[in-house]
This record gives structure tokens, sequence and C-alpha cells, in this order.
């Protein structure tokens, strides 16, 4: 009978840490989320398909400084919510 009460707290408190990686990794996506459209909305108008619809009609630039970190940063914190997401779906 003791066993039993034994084994079913460590089952309850299993449970109870598995919900708490994964209010853990909800947490994480949603200061991601935040983070990248910030990053995104930061980033120079007039670039990409901007010009298409009546942008900037200049010539290809290169992005330098602070464009060049916007760019990187995006990339980064993308690709770091896309594994968490996938992370999130397997555990």
């Amino acid at each position: 009978c003791k066993s039993l009460v034994v084994r079913r707290y460590y089952q309850r408190k299993l449970v109870e840490d598995s919900s708490m990686q994964g209010q853990g990794f909800t947490i994480i996506q949603i200061v991601l989320a935040a983070a990248l459209m910030g990053l995104i909305l930061l980033q120079a108008k007039g670039s990409g398909l901007g010009s298409t619809f009546g942008g900037e009609m200049g010539l290809y630039r290169t992005k330098r400084g602070f464009e060049k970190l916007l760019f990187r940063a995006t990339i980064f914190i993308a690709t770091l919510f896309i594994i968490l997401s996938v992370i999130g779906l397997l555990v």
C-alpha cells in the first residue's frame, strides 16, 4: 500500500515537472516572438520588395553598421524561435 502511494507521488511529480518545462518553453517563445517583431519593425523601409511598390529605385547596396547588426540579429532570433518551437512539439 505504501509503495502505491510513493509511486503515485512520483508520477504526479513527473507530470508537474513536465508542465513547468512546457510553461518555460512558452514564456521563452513569447519573449523571442516579441523580440523578432521588434527587430523586423526596426529594419529600414524601402528595401526588398518595397521598391516594387514605389519605394526607392536605387542600386543594390550592402548592409553596413547597425543595419547589418539588425539583419543578423533577426536571423539569429528567428532561428532560435524555430528550434525552440520544434523542441516544444517534441517534448
